[in-house]
């Protein structure tokens, strides 16, 4: 903090017990120079949370921010991430492979394989209509679907990330793979902000708009 900001150590020291108290920290004064292991899961993912919003950001980036942690303090955890978006006014991207908290934290998501994204667009029209076969299946393997009885499964293997193979990187794992998808995918637009990067994404014109990458 003192760096970007050029402030005082009692400066930052002062930036550090308001963030704590932002964050929900009870007693920050006595919590200031607690060691890790002194502080539950819950309690230590605030104090990381604060320690990223020191220099106050315009973007927070949460990389599986409730691992770790029992289900009631990730709700927590995700309603104060909620929080902070709104009072600091700031954007805020959690990677997670939880797609419930995608679905009820996130307004736009982006769906990667292979370090590619291969589909994105606003979360609930990507999860009502998810035209990339890899979305498809994820969607298809959540637990609502196994208590009804619903099993999914991924077939094939997951690419070898050292030796990628040329065009659709998911090709041996989607059952609609074809010769075609030996070429690279273009990210086709599916509808209005929703794009898929599969050559067989059905788009609402069904020509599928092309968008370069």
């Amino acid at each position: 903090h003192q760096t970007h900001s050029g402030g005082t150590i009692l400066e930052s020291r002062q930036k550090a017990l308001d963030m704590m108290r932002a964050v929900g920290i009870p007693d920050p004064l006595g919590r200031f120079n607690a060691w890790p292991h002194e502080l539950s899961g819950g309690m230590a993912q605030r104090v990381l949370i604060a320690m990223a919003l020191m220099n106050e950001p315009k973007l927070l980036i949460a990389d599986e921010p409730t691992t770790g942690l029992d289900v009631t303090v990730q709700a927590q955890i995700l309603d104060l991430l909620e929080d902070l978006v709104n009072q600091f006014d700031m954007a805020c991207m959690i990677i997670t492979h939880d797609l419930g908290i995608v679905a009820h934290y996130c307004d736009q998501v982006a769906v990667m394989f292979a370090g590619e994204i291969v589909e994105q667009g606003p979360t609930k029209r990507v999860f009502q209509t998810p035209a990339h076969p890899y979305t498809q299946q994820l969607l298809a393997a959540t637990p609502e679907r196994l208590q009804m009885g619903i099993r999914s499964q991924l077939g094939g293997q997951p690419p070898d990330l050292f030796n990628l193979p040329t065009g659709c990187l998911s090709q041996d794992r989607c059952p609609k793979s074809t010769k075609k998808c030996e070429t690279p995918p273009p990210m086709i637009g599916v509808s209005s902000g929703h794009l898929a990067r599969c050559h067989f994404a059905e788009s609402e014109n069904k020509a599928g708009s092309k968008v370069s990458d």
